[in-house]
């Protein structure tokens, strides 16, 4: 496919994939309004992001499996529907309840874009400008973490939350329209029967987890980690694992793929910024949705930038810097939430830490650790890691802000946790091979 005919392909996969993507961020300013309309604790309210990440395990493997089976069109148009169908959902939610149901739809929809997207583009686009093709359609997920906090707190704030849903129709609409003209239809690939089991396992052992974690209760978290357990025993029997296990076979590997379920648990950190300026500074949802949207901005700015540091000093000093950037924005937010200056100011240093940390840096290491056979398999194992810690970021911000008799006591107890957690991240990323090693080691030796 020429590059001037694969343009309209790209601008189709990529509304799709932003419009999934958009949907964190963007409610992220709206926490507050739903705490009320729903009469929910703010400790509850890290099941909007939970169950949506949660869902989103599921939908990738299946979306993956059915559009190898089914073609890639009819699955990518699906998925837009059944995320559109899960916004009327929301919208006309009564309950708390019912109104996580509808996120759950919206994340079985949205979760088959981004895998349905790369598939398409594999299919259409030349070797040669594959590279660029895939990098545009993840600069989107950029795109959206600006604009989603400046997005969602303004609708919050000038009309009510239901409206940060509704934009979600027009965008499907034009999704439906392009992908019937411009997505390939064919399903060039056969794959193995899909890991029924090893998904069940993988589900409930993360629900389970995430209930405990967030409900103080001991015994759940427990099974939670009991079936994670017997997951991983399975997935090394597995025909067709969802998780390649066959991969963790260097120290290099291990490392990086625990240090990005770390990067997804820090990630969770943002997104519940804006609720805390709401309740510490007194700011409305569009103020503290732009200065959500700061931070996001430095993020997208400084990618670029620790890419090029990549071939300069390595990954491991890139991921150390963005380590401790991140520490330092963490501990400024978590000690100073309720001074403007001090929230600017974390603001921008964890956001330059995020842009070290996420991305391209553990991409790097496993396309150098892997051979050509395996490399989509380990990327794409870096993608379920990055989504997993998100789940576990999540679910440990609503489990301390839950545990303490205030907000404000609780906002502060669960930064000063992912301060915890980015310490842990820092220690990881110093372990990690130096750029002299990088270029010397084998690559027959990592690949799986």
């Amino acid at each position: 496919m020429r590059d001037r005919s694969a343009l309209p392909l790209l601008l189709t996969l990529g509304l799709g994939v932003f419009a999934g993507a958009l949907d964190l961020g963007v409610l992220s300013p709206a926490l507050p309004a739903l705490a009320r309309a729903f009469h929910v604790v703010t400790g509850d309210l890290s099941w909007i992001f939970t169950i949506y990440l949660l869902v989103n395990v599921a939908a990738i493997a299946i979306a993956g499996a059915l559009a190898d089976r089914y073609g890639r069109r009819r699955i990518y148009m699906l998925s837009m529907s059944v995320f559109a169908a899960g916004s009327l959902v929301t919208i006309f939610a009564h309950s708390f309840e019912y109104f996580l149901a509808g996120r759950a739809i919206q994340a079985l929809g949205a979760g088959g874009l981004f895998p349905v997207a790369t598939a398409a583009i594999g299919d259409a686009v030349a070797p040669s400008r594959r590279g660029a093709a895939l990098g545009a359609i993840a600069a989107t997920w950029g795109l959206a973490a600006i604009a989603g906090p400046i997005l969602g707190g303004a609708l919050t704030h000038s009309l009510s939350w239901q409206w940060i849903f509704a934009a979600n129709f027009p965008l499907a609409a034009i999704v439906l329209i392009l992908a019937r003209r411009y997505v390939p239809a064919s399903a060039p690939q056969q794959r193995g029967s899909l890991d029924v089991l090893g998904l069940f396992l993988l589900c409930s052992g993360l629900l389970c987890l995430v209930d405990g974690i967030v409900g103080a209760r001991a015994v759940i978290a427990l099974i939670g980690f009991v079936l994670l357990g017997a997951f991983a025993v399975h997935e090394r029997r597995a025909p067709y694992p969802l998780l390649p296990v066959s991969l963790l076979r260097t120290p290099q590997m291990v490392k990086t793929y625990a240090l990005e379920v770390l990067i997804g648990v820090l990630e969770g950190s943002l997104f519940f910024i804006p609720t805390v300026l709401v309740a510490a500074q007194h700011m409305t949802t569009a103020s503290a949705g732009l200065i959500a949207a700061l931070g996001a901005c430095v993020f997208v700015l400084v990618i670029p930038l620790s890419g090029r540091a990549l071939d300069r000093v390595g990954s491991r000093d890139v991921l150390v810097v963005g380590a401790v950037l991140t520490e330092a924005g963490l501990a400024l937010f978590a000690l100073g939430f309720t001074s403007l200056w001090l929230t600017l100011a974390a603001m921008i240093v964890s956001g330059a830490g995020f842009g070290a940390l996420l991305g391209a840096p553990t991409r790097y290491i496993v396309t150098n650790e892997t051979g050509p056979g395996s490399r989509a398999s380990a990327v794409g194992l870096l993608s379920q890691c990055l989504i997993i810690g998100q789940i576990l970021g999540s679910a440990l911000a609503g489990g301390a802000i839950g545990s303490m008799r205030n907000d404000i006591e609780g906002y502060r107890l669960a930064y000063l946790a992912f301060c915890a957690v980015a310490l842990a991240a820092l220690v990881v990323c110093s372990t990690l091979r130096s750029r002299a090693a990088e270029r010397t080691a084998p690559l027959e030796e990592a690949a799986p």
